[in-house]
């Protein structure tokens, strides 16, 4: 058995110490937030927070990810408390399929808690391996700022 804290909630799982995180958040979690887009840690669909940074789900094992607090999509608001970056991706409707903005919000949480005023270009670098095939990037920059001018 392998405890992790996710969302603010420990969990008890019996997983392999090397199965990937991300089989753990969605099949024994039940949590939707994080796809599975490559499973080679390229597209950043599966991208969570542990310990405060973003990191592909998909290629950490759950073992390697035990020792620290993991977030989730799920984790940054409620449906009826959306956290900033959530309603701004609505409000600028950045989403086409949805498939890639659990990474790119993940992403983006990550950029503004360190950064809380980026750049255009900062924004750009911090999602710059996050793979969109819907071409909303520029929706999806715009959400960005608007969550920064919101949560400053």
């Amino acid at each position: 058995m392998t405890t992790i804290t996710v969302n603010g909630r420990q969990h008890e799982v019996a997983a392999s110490p090397d199965t990937p995180l991300l089989y753990v958040l969605r099949n024994d979690l039940e949590l939707n937030g994080p796809k599975f887009g490559c499973g080679l840690a390229q597209c950043g669909a599966c991208t969570v927070l542990i310990d405060g940074k973003a990191a592909r789900s998909c290629s950490v094992p759950v073992s390697a990810a035990a020792k620290s607090p993991i977030t989730t999509l799920e984790g940054l608001g409620t449906i009826d408390k959306l956290h900033p970056l959530q309603r701004a991706f609505i409000e600028e409707q950045a989403c086409q399929c949805g498939y890639c903005s659990n990474g790119m919000i993940m992403a983006a949480k990550a950029l503004l808690d360190g950064n809380p005023r980026p750049s255009e270009g900062e924004i750009k670098q911090a999602l710059n391996e996050h793979l969109c095939r819907c071409a909303s990037h520029n929706r999806i920059v715009r959400a960005v700022q608007r969550a920064a001018k919101e949560m400053a």
